[in-house]
């Protein structure tokens, strides 16, 4: 018997529309033989079915199901690829946990954690690993340009602590600039911004898929910005060449899928998940974690599958069969 899948996307920040994009590859590519698969849209208090020939039914919320002419349908797993809240962040994991339904995304712990990149960051620093000097500063605070440039140095980057797609972000090379970058990333988070040093090197990144049985780790991209760094252009819309395999000695490449792995284990991550990396002078310094990467058609681990051999059908099914074995 098939099992029945909400490919669940949307969400209510900025990378709403990345996310759409997602899940409509996602079900595109799923194993049709296997699997009954609906595109669910979650964006504030709206849950729906999207499927214009069904009439977009409301999902209801209270054991996430739907009905259509009469017939009651429940979903036996949820691909959550939200990017950001309420997917990203726990939110939907916790959901989830309670009524009982079996979802592909790390655990409410886990997610909570990597999605606020500087508690994600505190964290892995007492495991030893290396990454970018960094300040935090919260809304409302003064935010002292002389002492960032004392403790920083220039450039620097200014990002919102929670989100991703390189929304609110600004590569600053002024002090005069840096609360206007701050101002600009709280557009994007309401809590906290962080302003982190520029380190020079190459951006490298590395895929994953950790389910209980397996733990695979996709080959390095490297990413060759058009722009000023890799934002949202750079990302989604070609202004950006993403070479993989990387092109890094073999040596450079193992210790980076090493990290990659140690660090998806220190956080207890599932699923599909990708790790990014500054490279320089041979040390990897971590950027930060994205638990629910993006899955578009212009998206980095589809490419990293394709190089290893794989497809992005192999790797969903592998995931779905993992959690609800």
């Amino acid at each position: 018997m098939k099992k029945t899948i909400a490919v669940v996307g949307g969400g209510d920040s900025s990378e709403y529309v990345i996310s759409v994009q997602s899940a409509a590859q996602i079900r595109s590519v799923l194993d049709k033989d296997r699997y009954n698969s609906y595109v669910v849209s979650i964006r504030g208090d709206d849950w729906h079915v999207e499927d214009k020939d069904l009439g977009n039914p409301r999902i209801d919320r209270s054991d996430f199901s739907f009905t259509v002419n009469g017939k009651r349908i429940s979903f036996d797993c949820a691909y959550i690829t939200i990017h950001g809240t309420p997917g990203e962040n726990g939110l939907l994991p916790a959901y989830f946990e309670l009524l009982g339904i079996p979802h592909t995304t790390c655990g409410v712990l886990t997610s909570s954690l990597t999605f606020d990149k500087q508690v994600c960051k505190t964290y892995l620093q007492t495991y030893g690993i290396k990454m970018a000097k960094g300040i935090v500063f919260k809304k409302g605070q003064v935010v002292d340009e002389a002492m960032v440039v004392n403790e920083l140095g220039l450039p620097v980057f200014v990002k919102p602590s929670h989100g991703g797609s390189s929304f609110g972000v600004s590569k600053v090379e002024k002090k005069e600039e840096i609360a206007v970058a701050v101002k600009k990333a709280f557009s994007e988070d309401n809590h906290d911004v962080l302003v982190e040093e520029f380190i020079d090197g190459r951006e490298v990144t590395c895929g994953m898929v950790c389910t209980d049985d397996k733990k695979l780790v996709l080959p390095v991209t490297e990413i060759v910005s058009k722009n000023e760094f890799f934002d949202f252009e750079a990302k989604y819309q070609g202004a950006s060449d993403e070479i993989t395999p990387a092109r890094i000695s073999e040596e450079e490449t193992e210790t980076c899928q090493e990290l990659t792995a140690y660090i998806n284990d220190l956080l207890n991550c599932k699923g599909v998940t990708r790790t990014d990396f500054m490279l320089r002078d041979g040390e990897f310094y971590f950027i930060e974690i994205n638990t629910i990467p993006g899955m578009s058609a212009a998206s980095i681990v589809p490419q990293q599958a394709e190089a290893m051999g794989l497809t992005m059908t192999d790797i969903f099914t592998m995931v779905i069969e993992d959690v609800t074995k």
